[in-house]
């Protein structure tokens, strides 16, 4: 089974900007990070084919939130500008699921980072 091991979380001022880091233990053909807040579902933010390259965000995030991949070492990013209090919760990287991204069945999970942010 693949181990995503993230990091990179903390807590920031409204306005700020963190970056998220995934490292996949083994070759996964896509990669990606959920995150859920407190009393909330969890949801996607983005997701990448590590073959195509091609990246896919939810609506509401692509203006701020950056998802990309360094292929050589399995490694997983996200970078995050423009940080609000309603952007905290905990991120978690997913990989190799099946069907869409949004409901990534079958998928492996990492343990989560937490993102705080402040105002």
């Amino acid at each position: 089974e693949v181990q995503l091991v993230e990091s990179g979380g903390g807590s920031v001022q409204t306005g700020g900007s963190l970056r998220l880091s995934c490292t996949a233990s083994e070759y996964v053909h896509s990669m990606g990070w959920f995150r859920q807040a407190p009393g909330r579902e969890r949801e996607g933010v983005a997701a990448i084919y590590t073959i195509s390259g091609n990246a896919l965000y939810a609506d509401s995030m692509k203006d701020r939130f950056t998802i990309s991949q360094d292929n050589a070492k399995r490694t997983l990013y996200l970078q995050m500008n423009n940080l609000k209090p309603e952007d905290t919760a905990i991120y978690y990287c997913a990989a190799n699921w099946e069907g869409s991204w949004s409901q990534p069945a079958g998928a492996n999970w990492g343990q989560g980072t937490q993102v705080t942010v402040f105002s």
